[in-house]
């Protein structure tokens, strides 16, 4: 991976890729978070909140998936696409493949949650499960070999970082100002465009990472200046769960990110009650864990500023949702006793 990959990731691409996207992807909302107790955490300061779980298919991966979509050249077109995943990529891919008139198959871990299962196939997918790992990306693999499909990666390549960047666009066009950005990482698609987008327009801005403490291999990664592979994943965020940094996330992370913090599962459930509680939204573990970071470790650092943080998606069921800020009413409860 070289540094020219990076250098395509300019303002004037990311402005010219949310232009083309305009008009199938949804313009979330950027509200503020009126909370007493989180301005009183952050000694005055003021969080606002940018509403990617509003997004088509129900986070801000359908904006990479249609930035994918609409880059394949007509003549592979026919062929259709297809994607490996744990699920909200699945839904994406899916989603994207339905707007844009392709087929899909998307190849989905037999862990997977029944519900994001669901959610692919009523996209119109046929979506295959296979073990957790290298087989689902394997059974992609074929599909893309013997079938001809276009593989969607989850969140790598320029095509997906483009798209992420609107994200960072919309954010810094609504409140310019912004001393700071928080954003959950998993794979680093995210991150990458929106703190790219964020950058170029306003470089004073500073942009922090988030994190799972059992899934933390961008953070890793930047401490040891290379990509690096984790040995195991162990996080309730599985949607920031993949194993590895691969080169342009990294790259991207290192030239445009402040820096990494990294947050357990327990306090990613409590953020979960928190965005419940204070802002009325129902979110999965990944978007709890942005709003963990700015209360937990970040909380220092963003003392007196005024940040944006991207709820990045709430793709979960009912069931677990309530199991999960159970977790975390106990956990803002310890922390309150000790």
């Amino acid at each position: 991976m070289a540094s020219d990959d990076v250098d395509q990731i300019t303002l004037n691409a990311i402005e010219a890729r949310h232009g083309e996207l305009r008009a199938q992807i949804r313009q979330t909302p950027v509200v503020a978070l009126e909370s007493p107790e989180v301005r009183d955490l952050l000694g005055g300061g003021s969080v606002v909140l940018k509403l990617e779980c509003f997004q088509h298919t129900g986070t801000f991966k359908a904006r990479g998936a249609l930035s994918n979509a609409r880059a394949i050249p007509k003549d592979t077109r026919a062929a259709g696409i297809t994607a490996a995943s744990a699920g909200n990529h699945a839904i994406a891919a899916a989603w994207a493949a339905r707007v844009c008139g392709l087929s899909a198959k998307v190849v989905m871990q037999n862990n997977a949650n029944p519900f994001r299962v669901q959610r692919a196939r009523n996209e119109g997918s046929e979506v295959i499960l296979r073990d957790p790992g290298a087989a689902t990306f394997a059974e992609a693999e074929r599909l893309a070999t013997e079938e001809a499909r276009t593989f969607i990666h989850p969140f790598d390549g320029i095509d997906t970082i483009l798209g992420t960047a609107g994200v960072g666009l919309e954010l810094m066009g609504r409140v310019p100002d912004l001393d700071a950005v928080v954003v959950s990482v998993g794979g680093g698609g995210l991150i990458s465009g929106v703190a790219a987008a964020t950058k170029l327009i306003n470089p004073g801005c500073q942009v922090y990472g988030v994190e799972p403490q059992g899934a933390d291999a961008m953070s890793r990664s930047l401490m040891l200046g290379a990509p690096v592979t984790l040995e195991n994943v162990d996080t309730i965020a599985d949607s920031l769960g993949p194993p590895m940094a691969l080169p342009l996330g990294y790259m991207m992370c290192a030239a445009y990110v402040d820096a990494i913090v990294t947050v357990s599962d327990d306090e990613i459930c409590a953020g979960m009650v928190v965005l419940q509680q204070e802002a009325k939204l129902a979110v999965e573990p990944a978007a709890g864990a942005a709003i963990a970071g700015v209360l937990g470790p970040l909380a220092r650092r963003l003392q007196g500023k005024r940040v944006g943080v991207v709820v990045c998606g709430a793709n979960i069921d009912a069931a677990t949702y309530s199991a999960q800020l159970v977790r975390g009413e106990a956990h803002l409860r310890l922390v309150s006793n000790s």
